[in-house]
């Protein structure tokens, strides 16, 4: 096999210079658009050919929404532009004195890089439920939770043993920001108005779904209106909260938690937290919480020449003493800002310093059931919240076909009470998933 050190990455040479970009999620396309047809030879690397618009990964993971609804290629998003390539390989290192980035399929110089490369799960050292649990990072992960729950009750339908059939109906959801509230919420969901009609001859009393928040409160990072209203609302779908409680350890059937109480389950869904999606290859004192230091106009500290945009980025303000929240409207505001700046590095022209504008943050439970917080104080809940919550998702998917599909099928999941993507493709085995995490 050839290495890296044995070849690059070929792409045509230029008069304009060369602004790679690793990643493309939310910052990553930001600046795409915003260099379409510039004086800059741009190259975005990801190691997926896709766009993944992840705050809807739940709706895949619990049959609600097709993978491919939510994903667009990023060839398309970049098609018909000058001087603009995309090369589907997996960053490894970056090498600032050299001034180039290092794959598997080869070296790539640039003259300036872009870092847009986003988060990954934390598992805070936990080696039990990484290797175990069912993170929602990835539309792969959505969907072999999509497979684990439904393999679960056809499980549970053939066997006779109590306790095994109660292991398979218990489902364990740990973090209660908004990634966890979604998915017990829609679990709830299928409880209630889905699942029952697939499976008359089980008893859906004992389809106990947990959430499990370590502190007082849900959706610590809204207001406690917000916080509250989803705890009332998940009670509604049958969903039992525990708050001020953690998980200790997990071995694929049980969970222990801090208190040292146990819970039979073969379904452990882990939402407690993100971390940056850390590169090797940048100095260690550019690192602060395994996100990169930036500046105001996210120049990575210690380097001219290198920037990040994101989740990935830690740039510190009055109003963020430790960064930004690692939320898709920061990435998306970030990215389209050093974009115009990139254009001003072109025209050679002075950058701007980026300000965040806060339109407010939402998380929905289920049917009609949301929190929404509007700059200014304003707070909304229930129906009028759902129905924000819906048409701002659809607003920001990329790709016009993706919004249609989408919104189609939230109207027929309204009307029918159905979700009519309860297949296994690909049945899921957790022995498997232990040896090839790929997080």
């Amino acid at each position: 096999m050839i290495t890296s050190e044995h070849q690059s990455i070929e792409i045509p040479r230029s008069k304009n210079p060369r602004f790679v970009i690793i990643g493309g999620g939310f910052g990553g396309i930001e600046m795409a658009k915003m260099l379409k047809n510039k004086k800059a030879q741009v190259v975005l690397l990801d190691r997926h050919n896709y766009h993944t618009f992840i705050p809807l990964l739940y709706q895949v993971a619990t049959a609600g929404l097709e993978p491919d609804s939510i994903a667009e290629p990023l060839r398309k998003i970049i098609e018909n532009t000058k001087d603009f390539y995309f090369r589907m390989a997996k960053v490894d290192r970056i090498n600032p004195e050299e001034k180039t980035v290092s794959t598997a399929v080869g070296d790539l110089p640039y003259d300036y890089l872009i870092i847009a490369t986003g988060s990954k799960t934390n598992y805070f050292g936990n080696e039990s439920i990484y290797k175990k649990a069912f993170p929602l990072k990835q539309i792969t992960q959505a969907l072999d939770l999509r497979s684990q729950i439904l393999q679960n009750f056809e499980k549970a339908v053939q066997t006779k043993n109590e306790d095994v059939r109660q292991s398979l109906m218990n489902f364990v959801v740990v973090g209660g920001g908004p990634t966890g509230v979604e998915v017990s919420g829609a679990l709830g969901e299928l409880k209630k108005q889905v699942l029952p009609q697939d499976y008359p001859e089980l008893d859906f009393d004992m389809m106990n779904i947990y959430l499990i928040e370590g502190l007082p409160r849900l959706l610590s990072g809204m207001s406690d209106y917000a916080g509250n209203k989803a705890l009332e609302y998940l009670k509604r779908f049958g969903v039992t909260v525990q708050l001020e409680k953690m998980v200790k350890a997990y071995d694929g059937t049980e969970v222990v938690f801090s208190d040292d109480t146990k819970l039979k389950t073969q379904t452990l869904i882990w939402a407690a937290g993100v971390k940056g999606n850390i590169i090797d290859g940048l100095d260690e004192k550019s690192i602060e919480r395994d996100r990169l230091i930036v500046d105001e106009y996210n120049r990575v500290e210690g380097y001219d020449d290198i920037f990040a945009v994101g989740d990935i980025a830690s740039m510190k303000t009055a109003k963020f003493p430790k960064g930004h929240p690692m939320l898709a409207p920061v990435a998306i505001q970030q990215g389209k800002h050093l974009g115009e700046n990139i254009v001003r590095i072109t025209e050679n022209k002075p950058l701007k310093p980026f300000t965040y504008l806060d339109k407010g943050y939402m998380a929905t439970v289920g049917r009609k059931k949301a929190v929404v917080d509007l700059p200014g104080g304003l707070k909304l809940g229930g129906f009028l919240a759902w129905i924000t919550w819906m048409f701002i998702h659809i607003f920001y998917l990329i790709g016009f076909r993706n919004k249609l599909v989408v919104f189609s099928n939230w109207v027929w999941n309204y009307f029918t009470y159905d979700r009519g993507i309860r297949l296994i493709i690909r049945p899921f085995d957790i022995e498997k998933k232990s040896q090839e995490i790929n997080d």
